[in-house]
């Protein structure tokens, strides 16, 4: 095995854009018939590597880490797609996306057809009072926040909803653009708008947190909570943050001077047993970073889940203080993970554990805290919410129910974790390998690594003949998979 080579090295906008629907027949029934409301807290391109209560202790998260103490952590959560859009599709539809064919920036409705429910939609058509703020379906990051639109939003799930608005990288501050940026010029503006939305670039702003996207949808979440703790709700918060560009006031970027990062280890001629259409689509290389960019780019990351985090923590004080959480189911998930650097890889896409791992931690009323070690997805969650509250769990959802499992997390209801990617790439990720395949056939590539001998995934063992038997097994638990979301005809299950 390669051994790791270590490196060294004021604009105000604090409205809301908000309208409401109409509220169904059934929403507004003083006690619908569920246990329990629903807090769905969702941050947007986490890793779970960067969140202080799993494994990474330089990044500092004390509020999601107060909630980790109290619920159940769940280390080994992958999300169906390492990309915003198809993720969200599959884990508020509950189907995974080869199962919808939901592979783009699309809510997915579409897809699985009119008489299944969203899972928001779910609760809210058994008296739930449902709200989302900001994304929870795809929304293009910066540009939807620039604009304060709905994005690819399902109007079916909500009662109401309300759009966080902000300048985002025009936010008043100092800043830089990394990628691409030999000469470190400010993030790139032009006539008002955004040549790239995909941007690695960041920004230490001046002004109040509510100028920001992320403040503003704590505090509309916060505000109702206190509106509506009276009855049942299915409230979703959705923080844009650490989403490119890592846009957080000056005094979270205090704790990160990026002199002091220290980058991931690395190894000589890491991609040369990376099949080519394997390595990621942003990455060092290719974005033209210096080590000094590189550490400030972690830096800047580190700089926004913190922020993240804060507003996180405001948004549970709330519940807290309106006496909700013993009856307040709370979950807190990111969309998918982010590379920070590792193999020289950044942001998303890529099917190694950087991008496509969460952090998951779900916190029911009544039960002990604890830590999950078994695989979870997040399709499982539309299915265990339900039950949890005691709604029928609609037979057609493709996700597992946790139940069980937060109640004796030595219960585990999968052997594995299934994620695919654009261009048909597909995990298969085991306790003791993961499999990483583009094309059904393999023809595109393969990747086999020994996660307990090598969870940094340097070794590639695909072509490796001693492990011919084991890739084989790893095959076929991925075209059976595949046959398993496939053949769930939607149309045909639901009759």
């Amino acid at each position: 095995m390669k051994q790791p080579i270590p490196l060294f090295p004021l604009f105000l906008a604090g409205l809301f854009c908000s309208s409401s629907f109409a509220h169904a027949e059934n929403s507004t029934h003083s006690n619908p018939p569920g246990k329990y409301n629903i807090l769905f807290i969702i941050s947007d391109d986490l890793s779970a590597t960067a969140v202080s209560s799993y494994e990474n202790k330089a990044c500092h998260t004390p509020n999601i880490d107060q909630l980790a103490a109290e619920g159940v952590r769940f280390t080994r959560t992958y999300c169906q797609f390492p990309t915003c859009g198809p993720s969200r599709a599959s884990l508020m539809s509950g189907y995974y996306p080869d199962a919808t064919q939901t592979f783009q920036y699309i809510s997915g409705r579409k897809n699985i057809g009119p008489n299944r429910k969203m899972w928001a939609q779910y609760f809210k058509e058994h008296g739930y009072y449902t709200a989302r703020v900001s994304k929870i379906f795809h929304m293009g990051i910066p540009s939807g926040i620039v604009r304060g639109t709905d994005g690819k939003d399902d109007p079916a799930c909500w009662v109401e909803k309300f759009n966080s608005k902000s300048p985002e990288s025009f936010t008043p501050g100092e800043g830089e653009r990394l990628e691409k940026n030999p000469k470190e010029l400010p993030p790139t503006q032009k006539g008002g708008e955004y040549k790239n939305s995909n941007t690695l670039e960041y920004v230490k702003t001046y002004g109040d947190e509510l100028e920001l996207a992320d403040g503003q949808t704590a505090a509309k979440a916060c505000e109702l909570i206190k509106k509506h703790k009276d009855k049942r709700f299915f409230l979703a918060v959705g923080f844009v943050r650490p989403h490119v560009p890592f846009v957080s006031p000056r005094a979270y970027y205090e704790p990160y001077p990026w002199q002091k990062i220290k980058l991931p280890p690395k190894v000589k001629n890491d991609w040369d047993d990376i099949p080519k259409t394997c390595i990621n689509y942003k990455t060092s290389k290719n974005l033209n970073l210096n080590a000094r960019q590189k550490k400030k780019a972690i830096a800047a990351y580190y700089a926004s889940v913190s922020f993240m985090d804060a507003q996180v923590g405001k948004v549970l004080a709330t519940l807290k203080k309106e006496g909700l959480e013993d009856s307040t189911i709370v979950i807190f998930t990111s969309d998918h993970g982010f590379f920070l650097g590792e193999h020289d890889f950044w942001m998303k896409v890529g099917l190694m554990d950087e991008s496509s791992r969460v952090p998951m931690i779900i916190k029911v009323p009544g039960q002990k805290p604890a830590v999950c070690h078994h695989f979870t997805e997040l399709v499982d969650l539309y299915p265990t919410t339900a039950d949890l509250c005691g709604l029928p769990v609609p037979k057609t959802l493709q996700g597992k129910v946790l139940t069980q499992t937060i109640a004796d997390p030595s219960k585990k209801v999968r052997d594995f974790a299934f994620t695919r990617t654009v261009k048909q790439g597909f995990l298969i990720r085991t306790e003791k390998w993961a499999l990483i395949q583009n094309e059904e056939d393999g023809s595109k590539g393969l990747q086999l690594y020994d996660m307990k001998n090598d969870p940094g995934q340097f070794t590639n063992l695909a072509k490796n003949p001693e492990y011919a038997n084991e890739l084989k097994k790893m095959q076929h638990k991925l075209t059976q998979k595949l046959k398993e979301v496939r053949t769930n005809d939607l149309e045909i299950r639901y009759n």
